[in-house]
């Protein structure tokens, strides 16, 4: 198990003890989420705006998956109608596919996915509670580096620009008690396009502009009060 998911599993652990030990409501205003994540990044190039490597014809790029412990806060206007913000740090390596198949571009990219949603919840309000949800996001990129390849061929740093786009949601909470302890969960479908640079020294080699949009699932335990 990646330790990430230990921190999530132990989280939703503790979020559990909490829920039994304080009075919920299964109709507060409030409601915060512990859950366990999947971060599945596209990272395709879309365009090469500069290029003094030589990258082969026909060059792509992939991002791998990660599994991430994330934190959610929500707050209820109406039985219906909520906004809601996540807290989490993903870590990335994008890789070449086609003529360099394989090839480390940037290590150890970390994401942070700051994201405001508002939601329409289904429904009555009690019971199975479907939702959907839109709103912007902002990916700010931290401490991003030059991947194995990318330095063999002359690269000494990488720099991803922080980026606004948008995301769709859609999901569902279902009480587990009349105390505010719930199941939650939750998909969104990032849009999100970004520039990567590559550096020897000052001297830009290479500026490139991919489509990240990543698929971001998530299970765990709500806490509603």
């Amino acid at each position: 198990m990646k330790y990430g998911l230990k921190i999530a599993v132990a989280t939703i652990a503790i979020l559990g003890m909490s829920a039994s030990a304080n009075a919920g409501s299964s109709d507060g205003k409030i409601q915060i989420k512990a859950m366990a994540t999947l971060v599945a990044p596209d990272a395709k190039i879309t365009s090469i705006e500069l290029d003094n490597i030589g990258l082969p014809a026909g060059t792509q790029t992939e991002a791998d998956d990660n599994f991430v412990p994330t934190i959610a806060a929500e707050y209820f206007f109406t039985p219906n109608i909520s906004v809601e913000t996540i807290c989490c740090v993903t870590q990335h390596d994008v890789t070449g596919t086609g003529p360099l198949d394989g090839a480390g571009l940037v290590a150890d990219a970390n994401i942070i996915p700051a994201t405001l949603t508002a939601k329409y919840h289904f429904g009555d309000g009690t019971g199975f509670k479907p939702y959907v949800g839109a709103g912007p996001t902002y990916f700010i990129f931290v401490d991003e580096k030059a991947g194995s390849t990318a330095q063999a061929l002359g690269a000494t740093r990488q720099k991803m620009n922080d980026k606004v786009g948008f995301a769709l949601q859609a999901g569902f909470d279902l009480p587990l008690d009349d105390k505010g302890l719930g199941l939650s969960v939750d998909a969104k479908r990032y849009f999100v396009t970004t520039t990567a640079r590559w550096y020897a020294g000052q001297t830009e080699l290479l500026r490139t502009r991919h489509k990240i949009d990543p698929w971001v699932i998530s299970a765990g335990i709500a806490y509603r009060f």
